[in-house]
């Protein structure tokens, strides 16, 4: 949708395309708060504010959106399209999607949440070595980057919900 349909639209009408985004519902309503918008920089500037101060509960809350990267989500829905789109990069190479799914595990076993990456544009060797570096950071760093790749998803996505 444009900009100027996304102003007028019912709240009711553009909050599922905003939690296909980020489904965190105090950013979703921060984002229907403050409409309209003059321009689609002002609405990606409140998006980002908002993002940049999640706490804790709502990233893990987003992250249960997230398939594992090399999953091949499954439906018609906005959230599982993305995810086929933006995980292109993985393939179809067995072995590769093998190793993932390892990488997968032993981070889930670490951190206890899903590896989060901003898979756009990144080939399914530079996934492993993100996900692989990642395996060596602390808690609190590696908070922090699942925080910053959430970021990056959701403004990506909301640039896909709303065009100039």
């Amino acid at each position: 949708m444009n900009l100027e349909e996304f102003n007028s639209a019912p709240a009711d009408r553009v909050r599922p395309a905003l939690a296909a985004c980020c489904d965190v519902p105090r950013w979703v309503d921060a984002i229907l708060a403050k409409r309209p918008y003059g321009e689609v920089a002002a609405l990606t500037a409140v998006a980002d504010q908002v993002l940049r101060e999640l706490d804790d509960d709502e990233v893990d809350r987003a992250l249960q959106a997230h398939p594992r990267i090399g999953d091949r989500p499954q439906g018609a829905s906005t959230e599982a399209a993305w995810s086929r789109s933006e995980q292109s990069g993985v393939g179809d190479d067995a072995g590769v999607r093998q190793e993932l799914a390892e990488g997968n595990r032993q981070y889930e076993d670490r951190f206890g949440r899903v590896f989060l990456i901003c898979a756009t544009g990144l080939s399914a060797a530079q996934m492993l070595s993100s996900l692989r570096t990642r395996l060596t950071h602390d808690d609190a760093t590696e908070a922090a980057v699942v925080h910053e790749e959430l970021r990056k998803i959701a403004l990506l996505r909301l640039s896909k919900v709303v065009t100039a």
